[in-house]
């Protein structure tokens, strides 16, 4: 692809931005009514086997449902921290040196070097985190004290 005219690049670029934003918001959709669907399922009528089948089906997602949710929270926060902490260390000079000279030291070739690489991805946006969490709480207690004491 990188040697065709640029006007085929960008009708590749665009067909795949297209399909992987339709897959994207449609598994985030998919997951959100996730719920809605096992209670449609777990309410249908009939004595069937099909039917007994879908409410079984439904309940067991009603069940699932809210633990489910809960993993992707902590999933997607842990992800969140790890895609921050991996910008703000690939803008540092020198940091992708330290995080394969770090991943060395661990047995396991690549899968050792993803791994360090993730885990001081992760710590470094924890780290970020907490420096904008303590400056944002800092900045709303001089303004509740100092500028707008009614606001507290």
């Amino acid at each position: 692809m990188a040697a065709a005219a640029f006007s085929q690049q960008v009708a590749v670029l665009v067909g795949i931005a297209a399909i992987m934003t339709v897959g994207v918001y449609g598994l985030v959709a998919g997951i959100v009514k996730l719920d809605d669907g096992g209670l449609y399922l777990s309410q249908k009528n009939g004595q069937s086997a099909i039917r007994r089948w879908q409410r079984s089906l439904g309940a067991v997602i009603l069940r699932i449902a809210p633990y489910l949710m809960k993993a992707l929270s902590i999933i997607g926060t842990a992800a969140m921290f790890m895609v921050g902490g991996g910008i703000l260390l690939h803008g540092i000079p020198g940091a992708e040196a330290f995080l394969h000279a770090a991943s060395s030291f661990f047995p396991g070739g690549a899968f050792s070097e993803v791994l360090v690489t993730y885990t001081l991805s992760g710590i470094a946006g924890i780290i970020a985190g907490a420096i904008v969490l303590f400056i944002v709480t800092m900045a709303m207690g001089i303004y509740k004290t100092y500028i707008r004491p009614s606001a507290a």
